[in-house]
């Protein structure tokens, strides 16, 4: 397999992982409360500056974003056969049953998926956890003892798939992996979760000992920075959103879903 470049150089680079997230949220939440296809599609074109602004190469891009572009078929597909029934007929049997208002309904869901999914795995291509949480911790106001305990978390993450190789390679050395594949897999999920305890146990343990959870204002070794960057890229989430509504109102098709 041929890796990945994570590397990206673009307008994007350096700016906070807050705004990013912000930005993204901007985008998604108008999308979340309405269900049409135009302001899916128009936000979707919209999008496609902030894409290229981010850097990250099309390979990269395609590769990162092949579960969405997975997931939003299958998902369309499955609300045209069962989706609200509306319109002209095309196709019935049994359970399934495909219209004018279940096409809508999958085009419109379809885009979505698309729109919300595609700029958060743009935003966050390169985001560095530790500034992510840097920047909730300092900028977003968030406690500082659960940011750097979901830190300290992610970071032993990575930790699984080689405790699982090791688990593996005891096994076989034992003679204990050759036979009863299922019986094998649950031994070896349960001592996995047995390890994953203990180091985070122990993690905890380290982490109270240098009074991560101490009261008071914590000091960091690292400013979080904020500046025009940041707000120019949370202002473009915002018009992202706002001309998609304002595109899907002035063509009729604007259907909010909140309260329905």
């Amino acid at each position: 397999m041929i890796p990945v470049e994570t590397r990206t150089r673009g307008a994007l680079v350096g700016i906070n992982p807050v705004a990013r997230l912000a930005a993204a949220l901007l985008i998604a939440l108008p999308l979340v409360v309405t269900i049409d296809w135009v302001s899916g599609l128009a936000a979707l074109v919209l999008e496609i500056p902030l894409v290229v602004a981010s850097g990250i190469g099309w390979r990269a891009f395609w590769v990162r974003t092949a579960p969405i572009w997975i997931a939003a078929p299958l998902t369309a597909v499955s609300i045209a056969l069962y989706g609200a029934q509306g319109g002209e007929t095309h196709f019935h049997w049994w359970l399934m049953n495909v219209s004018d208002g279940s096409l809508e309904l999958a085009a419109a869901t379809f885009l979505r998926i698309l729109a919300i999914a595609i700029p958060g795995v743009v935003l966050f291509s390169g985001v560095d956890p530790t500034d992510l949480a840097d920047g909730l911790a300092q900028r977003a106001k968030l406690p500082a003892r659960f940011v750097l305990g979901a830190l300290g978390g992610m970071r032993l993450v990575g930790l699984l798939v080689s405790d699982w190789r090791e688990l593996e390679t005891a096994r076989r050395a034992r003679g204990v992996a050759d036979r009863g594949r299922i019986r094998r897999l649950v031994g070896m999920a349960f001592s996995l979760v047995v390890l994953a305890i203990r180091r985070g146990s122990h993690l905890a343990t380290a982490m109270e000992s240098r009074a991560f959870g101490a009261a008071g204002e914590r000091t960091w070794a690292r400013e979080s920075t904020w500046g025009a960057r940041e707000w120019i890229l949370m202002a473009a989430g915002l018009a992202i959103s706002a001309a998609a509504l304002a595109i899907t109102t002035a063509t009729g098709y604007l259907n909010i879903i909140v309260g329905q």
